[in-house]
């Protein structure tokens, strides 16, 4: 009993410990529940509190692996928001929502944190349904403006006039296409918008095109800024500032500017108040700033320069790595990676040094990319033939037409999207690429079951998406050979619109590399043989078959091509079984076993078809791999429950 009692004595002291030290380190954020908390506090403390933040989201990240860098570059932004603005009334619409980080933790989830991209967690973006705070979902780019102006626009509409309404862009958002046709919308749209432009130069890799030049260029006269600051705020005070009259002011002040500065804002030549460059780490003076535009009528831009990673050395000093670094010491910054010379190389860098090699066989390949060079690997291309890889910024229905520009005349580009990010670019694979019979090559990385990203990221509807689309070749291979074997093959002539799509993380051979042979297109390979049923699975997640059938009576076919299917393997199972079961990394509706469900009526057959993969019902929520695969059925055990069952 004592040894229980001095036990449980240790463990209470080093509670104790633990939330003592947390609360000297931590002094005023521990104090912070809510963002009203955080308004108790004076403007000199804001710092602190700043400091603090940082050190909170270090120190559990180091831990709880997620993305680092571009939430400690917006601290000072995020606190000065919160203590400016009443939130949740006032609305803070984030853009490419790895940044909010600091966010959650001020506004109610901080004790909750720790299980951030966990399952049964809080999810790793912001979302509505876990927080009023949260206004919009934001896992993907350039999305903020556009949804800030609708509850603008809606504030307007139910007299709510005292509601102001943010929206946050930057890690290279602004580069995005709808980004650009909501600052269009802005500039015609009656509203009291604040755009925030959090310019760190970054979206993971380095932002790059003329947006991100013009950016680093663009520069306001500070005593203009003033003198323009005092002056609207005395017409405002003094009734003068009518609509019509205050953009005739604008036109005019902008028209003024240009003539003396040479140089024509693009955002006041839309008709949107512009306010900077500022410095986006003084957070006092963010503060004023706010404070001084919060009341002023029609749409505005704050510029603010930030730095990603800032406030910890190692992610300042390396960005692209610490944009989502693993697990860390916090004290040294020394990553805690694996090194195990036997872990097979990753789906990603296998694509990455075939695609050099591919490229330096045959001079018409060419590599796009919208943004993701070293999280696809395409750097591998860049760093050796950087005249022939184009990152061409968080753009993906820009990247695929571009690549039908250059297949148009006659080159063979590889463009890589990550699956989720692909369905942006829908029309654009239609219209500028299948309608022509283009020979771009597709390869979408990320496809399927992506982990702890969660519902936004998953590649989960590019099969059933993509299969109805006349003129696409699409395919997924079942390992790093394959792989290899089918970017060959995709770039032969005549090929026309090829798509290959494959997992996030490691593949399964330890030898990735193999001769470069052609496929035959349309064909796929018994794997297996067996008496009691077949499985036709499509794609990586047939190594998990192999590994639930090698003790079974059943055979197995990789069917390796979604479109054309092979229709020799359709024949020879429908003749041979009467229980077949589909097996896909992806939703099940319109996928693989929707066509072998479709063949098999169309050629009279009837057999007892179950098929594997991602429910329509409701979207797939963040966890690690194994834990989702066994929640969706797509684990070993599911599978063999599946067939016995059949």
């Amino acid at each position: 009993m004592c040894i229980v009692n001095s036990e449980l004595f240790v463990s209470l002291q080093n509670i104790y410990n633990i939330y003592a030290v947390e609360q000297e380190n931590l002094r005023l954020l521990s104090k912070i529940q809510y963002p009203e908390d955080l308004r108790q506090l004076k403007v000199d403390e804001l710092p602190q509190v700043c400091d603090e933040l940082r050190q909170d989201i270090v120190q559990e990240l180091s831990v709880n692996p997620g993305h680092l860098a571009s939430s400690l570059g917006v601290a000072e932004i995020t606190v000065a928001l919160h203590y400016v603005y009443n939130t949740p009334e006032d609305r803070i619409v984030w853009d490419v929502g790895h940044q909010a980080y600091g966010h959650k933790i001020l506004t109610g989830r901080r004790e909750q944190f720790c299980t951030n991209r966990k399952l049964g967690g809080l999810k790793p973006f912001p979302s509505p349904t876990e927080s009023e705070y949260d206004t919009f979902a934001c896992g993907h780019a350039s999305n903020s403006i556009s949804a800030a102006l609708g509850m603008a626009v809606a504030a307007k509409l139910e007299g709510k006039e005292n509601r102001h309404v943010v929206a946050v862009i930057g890690d290279g958002a602004m580069s995005g296409g709808l980004a650009f046709e909501g600052l269009n919308n802005v500039s015609s749209s009656p509203n009291d918008l604040l755009i925030i432009l959090n310019d760190n130069n970054m979206s993971i890799d380095r932002s790059v095109g003329g947006m991100k030049q013009y950016l680093l260029n663009l520069s306001t006269n500070k005593t203009y800024n003033a003198l323009r600051f005092k002056a609207s705020r005395w017409l405002h005070g003094k009734g003068m500032l009518e609509d019509d009259r205050r953009k005739g002011l604008i036109r005019l002040s902008n028209a003024i500017k240009s003539a003396i500065s040479h140089q024509q804002n693009i955002f006041e030549g839309m008709n949107i108040r512009y306010f900077g460059p500022f410095d986006g780490h003084n957070v006092k003076e963010l503060v004023r700033i706010l404070r001084q535009m919060k009341d002023m009528k029609g749409p505005k831009l704050l510029h603010l320069h930030t730095q990603k990673g800032h406030g910890y050395a190692p992610a300042e000093k390396d960005v692209t790595t610490w944009h989502a670094p693993g697990k860390f010491n916090p004290d040294t910054g020394e990553r805690l990676v694996d090194d195990d010379p036997k872990k097979p190389q990753k789906y990603q860098d296998v694509f990455g040094h075939t695609l050099l090699e591919l490229a330096k066989q045959n001079p018409k390949i060419v590599g796009v990319t919208p943004a993701m060079p070293s999280g696809c690997s395409m750097n591998i291309m860049m760093r050796e033939l950087p005249e022939r890889t184009f990152d061409v910024g968080i753009a993906e229905g820009h990247a695929v037409t571009f690549s039908g520009g250059m297949a148009k005349d006659g080159l063979i580009p590889f463009c890589n999207i990550y699956s989720a990010f692909a369905q942006r670019a829908f029309d654009n694979i239609i219209h500028d690429v299948a309608l022509l019979n283009l020979h771009v090559v597709f390869c979408f990385d990320r496809a399927g079951i992506v982990g702890e990203d969660g519902a936004t990221h998953h590649g989960a509807f590019d099969l059933a998406a993509l299969r109805p689309i006349p003129n696409l070749t699409i395919s997924s291979p079942m390992d790093e050979h394959e792989l290899r074997r089918l970017m060959y093959t995709a770039q032969l002539p005549d090929k026309g619109p090829f798509v290959i799509r494959y997992p996030r993380g490691g593949g399964v051979l330890q030898d990735w590399c193999c001769p470069l042979e052609e496929v035959k297109v349309g064909t796929g390979r018994k794997l297996k043989d067996g008496k009691d049923a077949a499985v036709l699975s499509i794609g990586p997640i047939g190594n998990d078959v192999t590994e639930a059938v090698k003790d079974m009576d059943v055979a197995h076919y990789d069917m390796r091509f979604l479109k054309p299917i092979d229709e020799t393997i359709l024949q020879e199972v429908a003749e041979r079984f009467q229980r077949i079961i589909t097996v896909e990394n992806g939703v099940k509706t319109g996928g693989l076993g929707s066509a072998v469900l479709e063949w098999m009526n169309d050629h009279g057959y009837h057999p007892q078809v179950t098929r594997l993969g991602m429910p329509d019902t409701d979207f797939v929520e963040h966890g690690s791999v194994p834990e989702l695969q066994k929640i969706v059925g797509l684990d070993k055990e599911s599978i063999i429950k599946a067939i016995k069952k059949t």
